[in-house]
């Protein structure tokens, strides 16, 4: 199994910048992608971005393309989501996610971490 756990939400002013973390722990190896998503009240959850595990390639939902940035750091079995430029409706809980290998789609993920944007 994996545990992944975010951390660095908060409240931050439209235009501002956060980062958030997510580690993770367990049968790491495992590990083939971390993904971000959201969800913010009424919607449903999106993807926001992930990237592989081996190798770094990343992709980004076209929402935040250009203003967030996904990166690793293996040694500490850690993930950030750079969020730049922020915008009110990139308020949401934001989830970290995992896919091990063999598995179709993300299985193990986090508690989530809230992100408030103030105008």
């Amino acid at each position: 199994q994996v545990q992944v756990a975010e951390s660095g939400g908060g409240l931050v002013q439209a235009g501002g910048s956060l980062r958030l973390s997510c580690a993770a722990s367990g049968r790491t190896f495992s590990i083939s992608v971390m993904g971000w998503f959201r969800q913010s009240p009424g919607k449903e959850r999106e993807f926001v971005g992930a990237i592989a595990w081996s190798g770094g390639f990343t992709n980004y939902a076209d929402s935040v393309r250009g203003r967030f940035i996904i990166s690793k750091d293996n040694r500490n079995n850690t993930v950030y989501l750079q969020m730049n430029s922020l915008k009110s409706e990139d308020a949401a809980v934001y989830y970290c996610a995992v896919t091990t290998f063999g598995a179709r789609t993300y299985n193990y993920w986090g508690q989530g971490t809230q992100v408030t944007v103030s105008s």
